[in-house]
């Protein structure tokens, strides 16, 4: 089988959605590159156009614009293939309640073309893998919240697909089963499956993801590993106490002075300030500020969350409703 150094890259990716009030642009020619063996988190506010895309790249929807190749196949002349190789995790899954679990596992391997034996032998193996061994002859409304979760994940790759689209994947479940569910995540990776997913949490985006794309207003606004984005986009926030509140005018001229400081609040004897890298960036602030006479009752170095880092490209919160057009 050959290698692949990409399994997803699109090129002007747009959907348009026409209505009685006019044309929609939900996705405006996005960009993606997801490279082989990557864990990929895809992130938006509520409208901004990730689930569209996401449905676009599943073969669910139709470009109106725009090329993309996924595993190794065009999604638009070859949608058959493309369905072929990739897995899809949907946010409220896809399982009856009332079918037992080893039926819905053969029935997926069964419409991937496998023979019965063949869906049987790999949905063994799955839930074996997922910690799900108990479970093969139970109706699937009886399992919890996060057994059905990764079953959903079973079933997403009885076709043994090289990508897996994941929308949602640990929403409404408690917090340890989240980790739980990350941990099997992680272990995807290591069985060289490639994971796109979207998520509406950002401690997850951070702890999972080895990349992350920020979608909003159906553009693409920030690409980048979480550290590069939390660098890039927000930097690190520098609380400092002065010994003498008078000094506070000369502290914040002399940090003023500094390429990249931005400072963010000066007040009484208390000075905010951002900087790009506190790590590298920090120690020559303070020997400014030494060598101007400005004494230090206190210091607090904050490094930004994925929180910040979203407020700072869209202006919301990851929860907030769209923006009205």
């Amino acid at each position: 089988m050959f290698k692949l150094d990409y399994m997803v890259q699109a090129r002007g990716l747009a959907k348009r959605f026409s209505s009685r009030a006019g044309d929609v642009e939900a996705v405006r020619g996005v960009d993606i590159d997801v490279s082989a063996g990557e864990i990929v988190g895809f992130l938006g506010p509520n409208g901004a156009g990730k689930t569209t895309t996401l449905r676009m790249l599943t073969t669910l929807l139709s470009p109106s614009a725009g090329t993309a190749t996924v595993a190794g196949h065009d999604l638009r002349r070859d949608p058959v293939a493309v369905r072929s190789r990739i897995g899809y995790l949907p946010q409220r899954g896809s399982m009856s309640p009332q079918a037992l679990v080893g039926e819905e596992l053969v029935d997926h391997g069964r419409l991937h073309g496998l023979s019965r034996s063949t869906a049987e032998e790999r949905g063994r193996a799955l839930i074996a893998a997922l910690d799900l061994e108990s479970t093969w002859g139970r109706p699937c409304g009886t399992l919890s919240g996060g057994q059905r979760r990764r079953l959903d994940i079973a079933l997403g790759l009885i076709n043994e697909p090289p990508l897996l689209f994941m929308d949602e994947p640990t929403t409404g479940l408690d917090p340890q089963s989240r980790a739980n569910l990350w941990q099997h995540v992680r272990g995807l990776r290591e069985q060289g499956v490639t994971v796109f997913l979207t998520t509406h949490y950002l401690d997850e985006a951070d702890a999972l993801c080895d990349r992350i794309l920020v979608i909003d207003h159906g553009e693409i606004v920030a690409a980048g590993t979480p550290a590069e984005l939390k660098r890039e986009v927000s930097g690190d926030r520098i609380g400092i106490q002065l010994d003498d509140p008078a000094r506070l005018a000369n502290a914040r001229a002399v940090l003023e002075r500094i390429p990249d400081v931005v400072v963010m609040r000066a007040e009484g004897d208390l000075l905010d300030f951002r900087l790009p890298d506190a790590s590298t960036a920090l120690p020559g602030a303070m020997a400014s500020l030494a060598g101007a006479g400005v004494v230090l009752a206190g210091i607090e170095v904050r490094r930004p969350t994925l929180d910040d880092v979203f407020l700072s490209l869209t202006g919301r919160e990851l929860r907030d409703q769209p923006v009205a057009a």
